[in-house]
């Protein structure tokens, strides 16, 4: 259940980025690199502009997730350190006759 809410989160988190990219960040690059657009940017005859719109999408992507991922295990670490401070009335018993025993 987890992966399918990853995964319709991530596939609608990947059409906002798109536009984002398309739509507002090469837009304003365009005339500083003087092409009308940036899907018809050239290097050496090649098209280039729309491999590059695609690695913007991906590395904004990738940066987004890295962080979120950060701070999910940041929240998931407190938690496990939480959980292993209290131990159970069993855990404890068992501790003691440990220690006991290897006195």
């Amino acid at each position: 259940m987890d992966l399918a809410v990853g995964l319709a989160i991530g596939t609608a988190f990947q059409k906002i980025v798109s536009s984002l990219v398309n739509d507002v960040v090469f837009p304003s690059l365009a005339p500083l690199l003087n092409v009308a657009q940036f899907s018809d940017w050239k290097w050496g005859g090649v098209l280039i502009g729309s491999f590059i719109k695609n690695i913007v999408d991906f590395l904004v992507i990738a940066l987004a997730i890295f962080f979120i991922v950060k701070v999910f295990n940041r929240f998931r670490k407190k938690q496990d350190k939480s959980k292993t401070a209290e131990l159970s009335k069993q855990e404890q018993l068992l501790t003691e006759i440990r220690d006991l025993l290897k006195k």
